[in-house]
């Protein structure tokens, strides 16, 4: 059989799934030019969900009231005050409100409200075919990069890596000015401002400059999405990656994991982000620092790379449209990110 009538063949078997890409390509193929959802205007509807840890009503008010400030309307989903131990409701109770949210029109964008744990189990039941035809904004990071991974990877639009529900402030008048700058960007996200970051100088950066479609997230949860449908394709991207509470040596072992599988032979650039790490215990110290740990598996490489970026599980964690367009460039006197509208 020819391959144009083997891949004709295949269409509306693929179709049928949510979770097939709308567009057929080959294994490793890039696909460029990203689709970017609706911005929004003032009276869109923000939908509030969780798909992963669980969350009570109270702990999303300030995100529900921020937001609405910001002129949006809000949406709260079933899962949220449903838990089932550590999840936002069951697996059927949190895919159901998801797909929910995915497949009403009038929602425009979907924020999450935690992270946690959980995407993983579902994302592989969720239907997409109403996001695809009409794509919204999906934000959240942490075990949201599930999500991130997967919709960048079979479907090539963009989405929003940014806070969640639980990041915002109780009281606005004791946030550190870094947190308020950090929430505010979500609105500039969602909006369509053009977007542009800078971190401090740091002596291990690599110097540099690049333009390409910015991916990444949580990297344990990029590590475990390897060999999946899910799994990102780096080549010709600026990659991103942040994580907390992490021994060094485990920090190491992902990152050889990246090297392994060829994540970091081909990048345009390379954004290292906010990595709490956990003490190592006595006598048993790795030895090595973020910085060693990463220019070792690097060396051979000429990209730029920097680190200490302004994201993570952190107060300072900016909104970052993963799958667009953004040029990097890092210099002695620090780094610049900023979007491409």
């Amino acid at each position: 059989m020819k391959r144009k009538q083997f891949i004709g063949s295949l269409l509306p078997v693929a179709l049928s799934f949510g979770a097939i890409s709308a567009e057929i390509k080959a294994p490793g193929e890039e696909l460029l030019s990203p689709k970017i959802p609706p911005y929004l205007k003032p009276g869109d509807t923000i939908g509030i969900t969780s798909p992963a840890g669980y969350i009570t009503l109270e702990d999303t008010q300030s995100a529900v009231n921020k937001m609405k400030e910001w002129g949006f309307n809000i949406k709260l989903g079933s899962s949220i005050g449903k838990r089932d131990f550590t999840y936002g409701g069951t697996d059927a109770e949190r895919l159901a409100d998801f797909q929910q949210m995915l497949d009403e029109p009038n929602i425009k964008a979907i924020m999450c409200a935690r992270g946690g744990y959980g995407s993983v189990r579902i994302i592989d039941k969720i239907n997409f075919k109403s996001f695809v035809k009409k794509p919204k904004w999906i934000i959240g990071f942490s075990d949201i990069t599930v999500m991130h991974s997967h919709i960048h990877q079979n479907f090539n639009i963009a989405t929003i890596h940014s806070k969640m529900c639980n990041s915002f402030p109780d009281d606005w008048s004791k946030a550190e000015q870094v947190q308020i700058d950090s929430i505010e960007s979500i609105r500039k996200c969602l909006v369509g401002e053009k977007i542009s970051y800078t971190a401090m100088p740091n002596a291990k950066n690599k110097n540099g400059t690049c333009k390409g479609q910015l991916i990444g997230g949580n990297l344990r949860t990029i590590e475990n999405l390897t060999g999946s449908v899910s799994d990102i394709n780096t080549k010709n991207k600026i990659l991103f990656v942040e994580d907390t509470d992490e021994y060094l040596y485990s920090i190491d072992r992902m990152f050889w994991n990246l090297k392994r599988t060829g994540k970091l032979e081909k990048l345009r650039g390379l954004i290292i982000g906010g990595f709490r790490t956990k003490k190592d215990d006595p006598g048993d110290e790795f030895g090595k620092t973020i910085e060693e740990i990463v220019l070792e598996k690097i060396r051979e490489y000429n990209y730029p790379v920097c680190f200490d970026f302004p994201v993570g599980h952190q107060k300072n964690n900016v909104a970052l449209q993963c799958g667009a367009s953004y040029n990097l460039n890092v210099a002695e006197d620090g780094t610049t990110l900023t979007q491409k509208i």
